[in-house]
């Protein structure tokens, strides 16, 4: 239950990095704070910050790619960021299965108010990226 709270953290610091403009340190400095993590969560979630924003761009590429008639910058920034979130997580750690990466953004997704529609639309998104890149192991 905590990595789901790490994660959590992070999706709100990406958030916060891409609407707020803030550095990746100073998210993760304001949304951590108060957090009752183990240090083990903590690096999780820093992990998941820094590597997705360090990703950034070829994570937007992959998702424009699956986006038809659409554009990046549309998405809602919920969608947007749950996406980045959860691509890092398929493509760059490959301690978690897909599944899960998938499972945990769509839990983030009802939570924060995607509709059914946006949730059925990042999954659809995740699923054709996993598919694709397990094809290649």
């Amino acid at each position: 239950m905590s990595r789901r709270l790490a994660r959590e953290a992070a999706f709100k610091a990406l958030f916060q990095i891409d609407l707020g403009k803030s550095t990746t340190e100073q998210a993760l400095r304001y949304i951590l704070q108060g957090l009752k993590l183990k240090e083990s969560e903590l690096l999780f979630a820093r992990d998941l910050v820094e590597g997705a924003h360090r990703n950034r761009t070829e994570l937007d590429a992959l998702i424009q790619k699956y986006l038809v008639r659409w554009e990046l910058q549309r998405l809602g920034t919920v969608d947007r960021n749950l996406l980045r979130l959860a691509l890092f997580e398929i493509l760059y750690r490959p301690d978690i299965p897909a599944a899960v990466a998938i499972n945990e953004s769509l839990e983030l997704a009802k939570r924060y108010g995607c509709s059914e529609e946006e949730v059925s639309f990042i999954n659809g998104l995740l699923d054709r990226v996993a598919a694709e890149f397990s094809k290649g192991e």
